[in-house]
């Protein structure tokens, strides 16, 4: 009786034992070159292809490898979806902090020499998706910042993750505004200069529309020029010439 009773005991713990999370592969997610245009936009980040670094004998080639994108402060809190219908959207990201994006499998990133190919991911690049779809890459909310890392999921759940990326910040609005520090003496001069050619500006100006308002009022045009005036010819009786009252 004692033994089995230790025999159920060792069952149940063998049972009560949390189970390994994914492995974890020691890959930093990087940011494209510096020198891709639109490497950074102001709902935008692209980052260089995983590639050839999925090719642990427990990936398969069917396992669903995810971008995980979350908000700077939410990665602790980060928890990997168990099932499929359980994966983050965009929709959640405000309350959730992190959702998953951009699906692939390993052999899109696969190993070996780099070709001519431009090979990235353009975080946040699908203005057609709606947000609450599976996998939308929706663009991002705000400057950020993200942080973003690979899982590797198949039907029984997370299998792999790679460590998360450093923190990244996206392109903001730039605004005119005045500066609030002292004015230097080049600027002091360059603004009084402007200041007096507007003042003769405006002199010269409205010099101009008193003229031409006196000039007008002064004069009583006779006839437009698109008026013609006739004058008729003709000749009274009393100027004309005598003629010769009888002869001679």
């Amino acid at each position: 009786g004692g033994l089995r009773r230790g025999q159920l005991v060792i069952v149940l713990s063998l049972f009560s034992l949390p189970q390994p999370g994914p492995e974890r592969i020691s890959y930093v997610p990087q940011l494209s070159s510096a020198t891709l245009a639109g490497r950074l936009t102001q709902s935008t980040f692209t980052l260089e292809q995983p590639r050839g670094q999925f090719s642990h004998p427990s990936i398969s080639d069917s396992d669903a490898i995810w971008l995980v994108v979350a908000h700077g402060n939410a990665t602790q809190k980060f928890t990997a979806p168990q099932k499929v219908e359980d994966t983050p959207v965009p929709a959640d990201f405000p309350q959730g902090g992190y959702y998953l994006t951009l699906r692939a499998s390993r052999a899109l990133y696969p190993g070996g020499q780099p070709s001519n190919q431009l090979r990235v991911l353009r975080v946040g690049n699908d203005t057609h998706c709606s947000p609450r779809t599976t996998g939308c890459n929706h663009p991002l909310p705000g400057p950020g910042p993200y942080r973003v890392k690979f899982l590797v999921m198949s039907d029984r759940g997370p299998m792999a993750e790679t460590e998360w990326s450093s923190e990244t910040r996206l392109q903001q609005a730039e605004m005119l505004q005045a500066s609030p520090g002292p004015q230097t003496a080049g600027t002091v001069v360059i603004i009084a200069i402007l200041s007096v050619l507007l003042a003769i500006l405006l002199a010269a100006l409205l010099t101009l529309l008193i003229f031409t308002w006196y000039d007008t009022c002064g004069s009583t045009p006779i006839s437009g020029p698109g008026e013609l005036v006739f004058v008729r010819k003709y000749d009274t009786h009393h100027m004309s010439r005598p003629s010769a009252v009888g002869g001679t």
